[in-house]
């Protein structure tokens, strides 16, 4: 799994995974900004790598356990941030579960949890999912534009979203998307210290119902952001300007109080 830094010289962490059907580039926009004060860890995760055309999609847990043993592996075993979208949700929310890395803030945007249904079922849910992505991946830059909201995807969204279509395999698509919906967790997880939050936008509030739930019995003290106006993953990709400062700022808020609790500790 290849590892993009950036601000490498800045003494706080922050950790960002992609979601399904986008790359490590997703995060573009927001690099110049966070890297002015953060060390930035960018995985690309196996399947979505330009660079590595060949590499499949492993699984959630597998690549959860290769991160964990990079960031330990370079002194990295605390960090200021793990964010995930979506399938990098999914990816975060293994992380936590793990405890072999700290984290001050885990934010989980839109993150997918596993399903804990019937094999049978799961299967199903996963034909239908990689046919609707193997589709996608066939169709013209002018067919998706009936898939996509055209009052907020611009054409230059479109032809990322195909570019990145094209290079994703069948094989990848299907251990992406059932990998994301049925990965395993450990069945004890020891209280964290971590501020979770779990972002979700407006317009997937019923689709993620299943996935707060789910969070919320796992991480007792997570805490649920609306964001209005939005559909799932929309916040990082379509307002990167916002996303930024809303990343900074609970991340400082974040930090801030674990320095309160340090001192207070200490006193």
């Amino acid at each position: 799994m290849n590892i993009h830094e950036s601000g490498a010289g800045n003494p706080d962490t922050i950790v960002l995974l992609h979601p399904l059907g986008t790359r490590w580039d997703i995060f573009e926009p927001v690099i110049p900004p966070l890297s002015v004060h953060y060390h930035l860890v960018i995985p690309a995760i196996p399947g979505h790598d330009p660079e590595d055309p060949e590499s499949e999609f492993t699984s959630i847990e597998e690549i959860a356990k290769e991160l964990e043993k990079w960031l330990r592996s370079h002194g990295y075993g605390n960090v200021a941030c793990l964010y995930g979208c979506s399938m990098g949700g999914a990816v975060v929310t293994r992380l936590l579960a793990d405890h072999r890395i700290g984290a001050d803030l885990a934010i989980i945007d839109g993150g997918i949890t596993p399903y804990h249904l019937p094999k049978p079922v799961t299967g199903l849910i996963g034909v239908r999912d990689w046919g609707m992505m193997m589709l996608g991946k066939y169709m013209s830059v002018k067919a998706l534009r009936g898939v996509f909201s055209a009052d907020k995807y611009s054409p230059e969204d479109l032809q990322y979203v195909k570019d990145v279509l094209k290079g994703l395999s069948s094989r990848t698509i299907w251990r992406a998307f059932y990998s994301t919906n049925n990965y395993t967790m450990p069945k004890r997880i020891p209280p964290l210290r971590t501020r979770i939050q779990y972002w979700y936008g407006e317009e997937e509030e019923k689709d993620r119902a299943w996935d707060m739930e789910y969070i919320r019995k796992t991480f007792t003290t997570a805490e649920f952001i609306r964001m209005p106006g939005l559909g799932h993953a929309e916040f990082l990709t379509l307002h990167p300007v916002e996303f930024f400062r809303k990343l900074a700022d609970t991340l400082e808020a974040a930090m801030q109080a674990e320095h309160d609790l340090q001192e207070a500790a200490e006193e």
